[in-house]
């Protein structure tokens, strides 16, 4: 099986792109795992594009170890640049399997999309029982085996729990990630995002995604992170979350509502040879 498809990132977040709005290409979940794979061609996260009656196009997002994911922020902004680019239209509708998401380009690579309302109900999460979502009580090491607890889980389209600590660096995400995504407590699994407030408009993360692992940024995790720095009185309305590559501006208005802008790059192609 021979195709093209393209390649894309928003701040080092990388996404294999294929476009079947009109050549629709079947794959199977170990052809996934595959080309997500970085000793072949490698992403963290391949993304379907179909076609759609009442949006611009549909999205469907696989994660590196093929399971599906219903939401992914960055991989939606790289999309939406990829069909301005096409159609030259500044305002683009995508339609996700959690509903409806409004992307506008704003300026060269600068795309904003309103990921809509944080949900903190443990149901929603969802969470496997009724406990206070703000504080999980969970316990986490450092790496100097100094003890943390709290974690605030959020779902933004997919469940995230994130901690507020004083230092990034001290933990490894590589063993606390794993241990967290695969809890119990996460009948879905969860994304983790260690997090440092730097000042109320400032925060440092790092962040283990469900069915990936580590990555450079993650979209969804700077939303839920700017959600609950909010909710726990950390931050304000408008706050830049900083990954290693650059900064994602995350602004939450009177109604909860949630918007997310920040850089993508631009396009490259690729063929695909399975």
């Amino acid at each position: 099986m021979n195709f093209k498809a393209f390649k894309m990132d928003g701040l080092g977040n990388d996404f294999v792109i294929i476009d079947c709005r009109s050549e629709e290409i079947n794959l199977s979940k170990k052809q996934v795992i595959k080309i997500c794979n970085r000793d072949f061609l490698g992403c963290d996260q391949l993304i379907i594009i179909n076609k759609s009656n009442n949006a611009d196009a549909e999205l469907i997002f696989y994660n590196s170890d093929g399971s599906e994911s219903y939401a992914c922020g960055n991989g939606t902004r790289c999309v939406a640049f990829f069909i301005f680019k096409e159609t030259k239209k500044s305002i683009i509708n995508l339609k996700t399997k959690n509903g409806f998401l409004k992307s506008e380009i704003l300026d060269k690579n600068l795309v904003e999309t309103v990921i809509g309302k944080a949900k903190t109900n443990w149901r929603d999460i969802p969470i496997s029982k009724n406990i206070n979502t703000k504080n999980l009580n969970i316990k986490i090491e450092d790496n100097n085996k100094n003890l943390i607890i709290g974690g605030t889980a959020v779902n933004v389209g997919n469940p995230h729990v994130v901690f507020f600590v004083d230092n990034i660096d001290s933990f490894d995400l590589k063993k606390i990630g794993p241990m967290l995504e695969k809890d119990e407590l996460f009948p879905e699994r969860c994304n983790v995002t260690i997090a440092k407030i730097e000042n109320k408009k400032s925060i440092n993360v790092k962040v283990w995604e469900r069915g990936v692992g580590l990555t450079k940024a993650c979209g969804s995790a700077a939303c839920a992170t700017a959600f609950a720095g909010k909710i726990n009185g950390l931050s304000e309305n408008k706050v830049k979350i900083n990954f290693k590559l650059g900064s994602l501006s995350i602004s939450i208005d009177a109604e909860d509502y949630i918007r997310m802008k920040g850089p993508v790059s631009e396009i490259e192609d690729i063929d695909i040879k399975l």
